[in-house]
């Protein structure tokens, strides 16, 4: 039996589309991948909004943030056409093992389409590191465990591309039971954190009716701000994860992350 919902938020509202931040562990529609799944974003915004609504774009169940829908099928059409083009911009927080080697880098490594879609075709990703951590948990040979805070961008629109291209390069996202670190993932629960730490923070897209660049960012929820708590609130001996700037930058106060 299914349980009513909290209201879907809604970040960004017009006559004829939304942005809304879809939460961690809900699907958007119905699918073969459903398995018996009793809330789908769809469903959830049509009884909320009572209007008609149609996806314009992916986002795995696991991952919570940014979602576009539309209202109806020419603004699905129209809004569609920027997704095809690579016009539609976005930006993903993403917490995994290790400590990447530089600040920022680029995976381009081909991926196939997934399930029964075996022909690779190119895909890109453009990470950049925001913080570091370092717990005192061991892992392997070493005292300590290390995590980063990457800023994830887009260039192609695979199939799960961001988690199988962490999983490529080995910083595997904590969290992802198809493609992360079993160990670490168990760790991450034994602190209390369930849910895989991606998240869709920001989205920009140009309105297909007026014609202006729109912005849309997605604040976090309570499990994944307690995570990247750790990459915020550290220890004083411990090395500076994120310096008072580019905590500015990017909307993280020196003990809350939004």
């Amino acid at each position: 039996m299914s349980h009513p919902l909290p209201p879907v938020e809604i970040l960004l509202q017009t006559p004829r589309f939304a942005v809304v931040n879809k939460p961690h562990g809900m699907m958007i529609h119905r699918s073969k991948m459903a398995n018996g799944d009793e809330q789908y974003l769809v469903d959830a915004l049509q009884s909320q909004l009572r209007v008609p609504i149609f996806a314009v774009h992916r986002l795995d169940r696991a991952t919570s943030g940014c979602c576009l829908v539309a209202f109806d099928s020419e603004t699905a059409s129209l809004l569609g056409k920027q997704v095809m083009a690579n016009t539609l911009d976005k930006t993903y927080w993403a917490a995994v093992r290790g400590w990447p080697r530089e600040d920022a880098f680029t995976i381009d490594y081909p991926l196939d389409g997934g399930p029964g879609k075996r022909e690779k075709k190119s895909a890109v990703t453009h990470f950049s590191v925001l913080a570091r951590a370092e717990l005192p948990f061991p892992d392997r040979d070493f005292s300590v465990s290390r995590y980063a805070w990457l800023e994830c961008r887009l260039e192609t629109g695979r199939f799960r591309q961001i988690r199988r291209h962490l999983k490529h390069c080995f910083h595997h996202l904590i969290g992802d039971t198809s493609h992360g670190d079993g160990r670490h993932n168990r760790q991450w629960r034994m602190m209390g954190i369930h849910r895989m730490l991606l998240h869709a923070r920001s989205l920009s897209f140009d309105d297909p009716f007026e014609g202006h660049r729109l912005h849309v960012t997605a604040p976090v929820d309570d499990e994944m701000r307690k995570a990247l708590a750790w990459f915020v609130s550290r220890p004083a001996d411990a090395p500076a994860v994120m310096s008072d700037a580019r905590a500015s930058e990017h909307g993280v106060a020196s003990h809350a992350v939004e």
